[in-house]
Formats: structure tokens, sequence, C-alpha cells
């Protein structure tokens, strides 16, 4: 199965060298020198569209002296392009000191933050494992897992999805700790002289936006009991933005913990007041809960009853959270496809929303969201009755295997499964794109299609588990779906 110890394949894969580096310098030099995209590629000689290429991850740059030359025009060393004296060995970003007036105290502010912000993006997984000892082993989801869960949210068994009740809770409950707060003030950079950023949010979105970054409407956890025949989850109305200012913003902190001191020590609590403040991550009233929903996509051969499932990897360029690793897919944040009333009714139910995140995520449909005006049809949208149709007739089967927090970010996942046999599978996802608005899907490095995903064997879950770089919710799917494959495949 290997090859030279590779064992995944995905498009942005290539030979040569890797210029997440270049990306980011040329971003960083534009904002620090006023320049815009066109001015850059004057400067360097190149057309304006090359240089956005490179910027977004579409176009990567192979050429050693190619990136000499880069260095040389801009005037920094050639290792902070990602070419070192050995040519072809990354090393660490640029100092701030090389990039913008260490006289500026904004500046210098933002660019730090930034540094932060690429810290965290690198070491998620790490920082993830130091985090998770900061909180009780009682609630730890498993011994290599870096998720939590109180024991009410952890079934025995997979539920079925249609056995969990849902209940709209009408009255405003107030989010006690926002990321506005002064024990924040760690992670948010000057925005003038004497003024920070007033949220985390804020500072991503003019600091270091990714291409999907909006503040949409999202359903608030406010209640989970996930336990056999009381199955119910309660929710309310809150917004996106309103999650990452304080989780994201946790993350950071930890994350500038442990870059300015020893990277093995579990940091103190009276380093991350942020943290501090937020106290029980359990407590749903204290602070914005909003769960995403990760599904564990496996296609059932009905003749043999093997099974392959499909894996994800999240690009930096385009996501604010989790990025730069494998997860399942399809995966999204469980919200209203617009902020009108009908939508919040009509789209509050965990399926419609998985089906609504596998028509963008795996078919590259156009994202449903409420701009035309009236609710989704789902009774009359084609894709949604083929795929209730094989419910229907036990082709197609979706369950849940609970609902954890990130022991880094502390977000809510719901965990969930579908298993699609085979036919149905390559009917409905016959045209799957392979790189779609958040990364590209992931198939084992001898697959001949997309559809053919990643064996579900052992092998592949502890290779997943133990050596690849993998979301904490996808990794506890993975490790609870094997755990009970009996009866999710029959």
């Amino acid at each position: 199965m290997d090859t030279d110890g590779q064992w995944l394949s995905r498009p942005t894969f290539e030979a040569g060298l890797d210029t997440s580096l270049l990306a980011e310098v040329l971003r960083e030099y534009r904002q620090a020198n006023g320049l815009n995209q066109g001015d850059l590629a004057k400067l360097l000689n190149l057309d304006q569209s090359y240089v956005s290429k490179i910027e977004t991850g579409q176009r990567r740059m192979r050429d050693p002296e190619a990136l000499l030359r880069i260095a040389n025009r801009l005037n920094i060393p050639p290792g902070h392009v990602g070419v070192s004296q050995e040519l072809l060995q990354p090393v660490a970003l640029p100092s701030v000191a090389a990039l913008v007036d260490a006289a500026n105290p904004v500046e210098v502010s933002q660019s730090d933050w930034k540094r932060g912000r690429r810290y965290l993006n690198r070491h998620r997984g790490e920082l993830a494992r130091l985090a998770k000892k900061l909180y009780s082993p009682e609630f730890h989801a498993g011994d290599d897992m870096t998720f939590l869960a109180r024991p009410e949210w952890t079934p025995e068994r997979p539920i079925p999805l249609a056995d969990i009740e849902l209940r709209w809770v009408e009255h405003r409950v107030p989010i006690e700790v926002t990321g506005g707060e002064p024990e924040a003030a760690g992670v948010l950079p000057l925005r003038a002289p004497g003024r920070r950023f007033e949220r985390y949010t804020s500072a991503i979105r003019y600091l270091d936006r990714p291409s999907l970054f909006e503040n949409r409407a999202s359903y608030r956890l406010l209640g989970a009991n996930l336990k056999a025949g009381a199955a119910r989850l309660d929710f309310g109305l809150g917004t996106y933005f309103d999650k990452l200012d304080a989780s994201e913003a946790a993350a950071h902190e930890l994350a500038e913990v442990v870059r300015r001191g020893p990277a093995d020590e579990t940091p103190e609590w009276s380093k991350l007041p942020l943290r501090a403040l937020i106290g029980d991550p359990f407590d749903l009233n204290r602070r914005a809960v909003m769960p995403a929903i990760e599904t564990l996509t496996l296609r059932r051969q009905r003749d043999t009853g093997r099974a392959t499932f499909l894996l994800h990897w999240r690009d930096p360029a385009k996501v604010a959270t989790a990025a730069g690793i494998y997860g399942l897919i399809p995966a999204g944040e469980f919200q209203p496809s617009s902020v009108a009333a009908w939508d919040t009714r009509n789209d509050f139910d965990l399926w419609r929303n998985m089906v609504r995140e596998y028509s963008e995520e795996l078919l590259g449909e156009p994202e449903r969201d409420g701009s035309q005006g009236e609710p989704i049809d789902y009774a009359q949208w084609s894709f949604y009755r083929a795929l209730e149709k094989a419910r229907a007739e036990e082709r197609v089967s979706v369950h849940c295997l609970g609902i954890g927090l990130d022991t880094l970010t502390l977000a809510a996942t719901l965990l969930t499964v579908v298993v699609i046999d085979d036919d149905v599978f390559d009917d409905v996802f016959g045209q799957t794109v392979r790189i779609n608005a958040e990364g590209a899907l992931v198939t084992a490095i001898e697959s001949t299609s997309v559809s053919e995903g990643v064996p579900f064997t052992e092998e592949t879950i502890r290779r997943m588990l133990a050596s690849e770089p993998m979301a904490s919710p996808g990794a506890c799917i993975l490790a609870r779906s094997w755990k009970f494959r009996r009866d999710l495949l029959g």
C-alpha cells in the first residue's frame, strides 16, 4: 500500500517545493507595504493573475531559481520563501522586523497576532493534546482522543437520527462570555494606537480573512441528552461569529502561551484568563455553542459488506477553522439557510442540514442560502427525494454517535454516520467533485476514482488516528464507527 510512505492522495499534492510559505509571505509583504496584487506583480515582473493564483494556493512554484529571484526582488532572505541552503527545505516564516516597521506598534501588534494565528493553524493537533490535560479525565472521549463529552452526550450504541427529538427554545438566553471581555485582550491585536479589535472575528476579517468567512445565523445548543429512549437536543438561535469569538480566541490564547514558552509543558490556568473565564466547557448557557455536524459517509458494497469512506483535506487558504488537516465529509455548521423566519423553522432538521452539505461539498452545487426569498421545498428537490426514497427502502441509514467538544477550541460537533449502498451512492454521487469550496477530497493512492474513497479497515483507521493530522471530531467518529461497525454495516 505504501508508496515511499505516502498512502493518501489529494489534488493539491505536487512533487517539488511547497510554496505555502511563499503565499503567506507575498500577502504579508503586500499588506506591510500597502501594495495591491497588481503592484506586486509589476515588482516581481509577473502577471497579476499568476500572483493571485500563488496567493490562493491554485498555483505552486517549484523552481528554486524563480523563488530566489522573488526573494532578491523583495530584498528578503531566500529562506523566507521556502528556500534553504539545501534549496528544497522549508523554513520558518520571516520575523516581524523583516516585513514591518518595528517602530509602528499597530503593525507590530498585528504582525505578531498573524504569526500566532499561523502557529495555531500549524500546531492544532499538539495544542489539542496539551489542552486535554487541562480537563478531568472523566470527560475524555478516549485515551487517544482530543475530545470531551459528558456521559449523557455519548450513547452506548449508535442512535438512529430519526430518534433524536429537537426542541426549540423560544426565549433568548444571554451569552455570558462573549470574547469581548478584558480577559480576551491578550489575543486581540491593536486596531489603532491604544485601541484593540473588539472581537476575535473582527481581527480575522481584517487581518487574516479566509475565502469562506460569513457571519451566518446558526442554531445554538442549549441542552443535550443522547441516551437511548430519551435523546433530545434543545436549540435557540445565535450567529457563527458568536461561536468563534470565544472558541478560536481560546485556542489562540493557548497557542500564544505555548509559542512563547516550553512547548511540551501543560500551560497554567493563570496564563489562560479567557479559558478560565469560560470555566465549565459543558455549561451551554455561559457561552455560545453552535454545533457543527460531521459525517462519516460509508459506501457499502452490498455483495461483500466491505466499505470505503470519504475523506477531506481542509485548505488553510479557504477556511477559518480546522485548517490544514483531514476531516470527514460532509461537515458543516448546523444553521438555517438564511435569517428569514420561515428558513429558521423549515431548516431546523439535522438530516436536511446534512443533505444540503452533501449537495455543496460532494456535488459542487451552489449553496442553498435562502436567496430565493422562500423556504426550500425539500419535497420537490430531486436529490433530497432520492436520498429519502433510499432511506425508506433501508438502502441508506443515518445514525448519531454522540456529541462532544474539541479540547483546543471547545467547539461542539454532532457525530454522525451515513451508510449508503454502493448502487445508490454511485447513482446520487456519480458526479462527485474532487475540489470544493473548503478543500479537496482524498483517496487512497491506488484508487482510480473519487467515489472509491479510503478503505474502511482497521489498518486505515489506525493510520488515520496515529499518524495523520486529523480533526478531533472526525477521529472520534472513526474510532467509534469501527467499534460499532457491525451495528452500522449490518
